[in-house]
């Protein structure tokens, strides 16, 4: 069921399909959006009616007691899994084919059925990579 469109809400989901590619918390949200005069409170509202209806995504990550939320209504980030890269913040979208490879092999020699849409893989972007190369 579609929520009624809101001058918040349509702030708020412009927003995060303009940073489909962070993990952002509600307060860094909020505060992003201050001038547009959208209170907290129904910036954490609306978050929530999002995750529900799967147009965003609640991440918790080790280590804070912040929930981050990822925009995953479009086209891009739909059955994709997600490398998050814990150096810089950026999430990246797997490569299909790898993707479909290593969920296939789970599948196959795990017994284990992934949920692309929930599943986030953490580690460091070649880019992170190479500037802690560059640094030694």
């Amino acid at each position: 069921m579609n929520k009624y469109m809101t001058r918040q809400r349509k702030i708020l989901l412009s927003f995060l399909s303009a940073h489909a590619d962070r993990q952002l918390s509600a307060r860094q949200i909020a505060e992003s959006l201050q001038e547009e005069n959208i209170s907290v409170s129904a910036v954490y509202r609306n978050l929530a009616e999002l995750a529900n209806e799967g147009k965003v995504r609640k991440i918790s990550k080790s280590k804070s007691r912040e929930i981050f939320f990822q925009y995953t209504d479009n086209e891009a980030c739909r059955d994709c899994l997600h490398l998050y890269c814990k150096s810089c913040g950026r999430t990246y979208h797997m490569d299909t084919k790898e993707a479909d490879s290593l969920v296939e092999n789970l599948a196959r020699n795990e017994g284990f059925a992934v949920d692309k849409t929930a599943t986030v893989l953490y580690g460091t972007c070649e880019d992170c990579l190479n500037k802690e190369d560059r640094g030694k």
